[in-house]
């Protein structure tokens, strides 16, 4: 089983010891994306709308730099501090989704990391290994 990092300068750097995501065979295995702007580090001002597009668009540049995108998405997991925003996010990840939408959980967490409200990973297939 072969390994390959995947990463991309418009998400941002890891804050642990682990890969922005890990392509193996045709499959790309995000790591969960926090509400962090890639240009200075710092959680995004705003509510959860804002914090929800910022985590998609983290998402969306680790997605096309493995050359993949939202449509090849077949599993997304989102962590909420509050499960009371749980239709804002709804309504933000129907920007990037298109019918038919991949398989999902949604979890009720006491805190994510640095104080954000949302983290979402996702799994995805592609045609092809790279």
């Amino acid at each position: 089983m072969s390994r390959q990092p995947v990463h991309s300068d418009s998400a941002p750097k890891a804050i642990g010891p682990y890969s922005q995501a890990i392509r193996s065979g045709n499959t790309l295995y995000l790591s969960g994306q926090t509400p962090l702007d890639p240009a200075t580090g710092e959680m995004v001002a705003g509510g959860i709308e804002a914090q929800a597009t910022r985590v998609f668009e983290n998402l969306q540049a680790v997605l096309g730099a493995a050359g993949a995108s939202f449509d090849n998405v077949v599993r997304v997991a989102i962590y909420m501090t509050d499960l009371g925003n749980f239709g804002a996010v709804n309504e933000v990840m129907k920007k990037y989704f298109s019918e038919p939408y991949p398989a999902r959980s949604t979890i009720g967490v006491a805190a994510l990391p640095r104080g954000a409200a949302v983290e979402v990973d996702v799994i995805a297939v592609t045609e092809t290994s790279a």
